[in-house]
């Protein structure tokens, strides 16, 4: 798990305790997976972009999808 998958994991895990990294199909649609509403997904894009300082415009938001989706917008974002 490189950095960027572990960060995500890690606020994931603060907003859905009960999701499990395993638990993850990592190319499917979080939300949808695990039913995370919109409040919650604005939670996660708000923690990691705190935690990697960087401004994660509402227009990306469609690029964050699936975990790994998301692992790799903040691979190219973050450095």
């Amino acid at each position: 798990m490189n950095e960027h998958e572990k960060a995500l994991a890690d606020e994931l895990y603060r907003i859905a305790p009960d999701i499990g990294l395993d638990d993850i199909d990592r190319s499917a649609d979080l939300r949808e997976e695990f039913d995370i509403d919109s409040m919650d997904f604005l939670k996660l894009v708000t923690a990691l972009s705190k935690r990697y300082e960087i401004d994660i415009p509402e227009a990306d938001y469609d690029q964050m999808g699936s975990f790994d989706a998301i692992a790799r917008y903040l691979a190219s974002r973050a450095s």
